[in-house]
């Protein structure tokens, strides 16, 4: 297997308002195969979210690195950085973030169109992703027009359309009911396989975390393996 993203030695550290350091990431070391599907649990507030926005370059580190692809975000300038989100990383979140002015085709476009693709070929990948995650008869409708379950679906075929080394999802079923998050759980681990995509999710529910190949738990600023979904915190 080849390690499609890398943390090493990651830590970050706040001031908390009364000056003094709040260390939130302790020296976090992280490898996420080719195709792996990994979740990251923990309580609220252990910084689950910190930690993936960091993965995502979304944010810089107090220390450590990150490689993408056996690349360091170091090397890159925030123009590099910007190329990187969009070309070989792929996000949803607990909110859809789907441009309300768009309809879906448009949203799930996007990626490829800000990256200079063809717009033929664009529409064409974005109209397979729609598909394959069961909007082929929604693709013309705006986010309005959509339930919560499509909206997310169409997020998730967003985040596929670029084919990303990574997938990184901060609790993605988080505003779903039940028979939607089950939809949205078996999309993600059937995706990640079929596009062979490394899939990163932070996540409280159980399910999800136990379609994965591991279970992560973030406690005290690093990582500990879980050997079974019910001992989640």
């Amino acid at each position: 297997m080849t390690a499609m993203l890398e943390a090493q030695g990651l830590r970050k550290v706040y001031r908390g308002g009364d000056g003094n350091p709040i260390e939130v990431l302790a020296g976090i070391d992280l490898s996420v195969d080719r195709v792996e599907f990994v979740a990251i649990v923990g309580a609220s507030g252990s910084g689950k979210s910190t930690l993936l926005h960091l993965l995502g370059a979304l944010d810089s580190p107090s220390g450590g690195t990150v490689r993408l692809g056996g690349q360091s975000y170091e090397d890159h300038t925030a123009e590099d950085l910007a190329a990187v989100r969009n070309k070989k990383l792929g996000f949803v979140f607990q909110f859809h973030h789907l441009l309300r002015e768009f309809t879906a085709l448009e949203n799930v476009m996007m990626p490829l169109l800000i990256a200079g693709e063809d717009d033929a070929k664009a529409r064409s990948k974005a109209e397979e992703l729609l598909a394959a995650v069961g909007l082929a008869g929604r693709m013309s409708h705006r986010p309005s027009q959509l339930s919560g379950g499509e909206q997310q679906r169409a997020a998730v075929a967003r985040a596929l359309v670029a084919d990303p080394l990574v997938v990184l999802a901060d609790e993605p079923s988080g505003n779903l009911d039940y028979a939607n998050s089950e939809r949205l759980h078996q999309l993600f681990a059937h995706l990640s396989r079929q596009f062979e995509t490394a899939l990163v999710v932070v996540t409280h529910n159980r399910s999800l975390a136990s379609r994965a190949d591991r279970v992560l738990s973030l406690d005290g600023g690093r990582l500990v393996p879980l050997s079974s979904v019910e001992s989640m915190p």
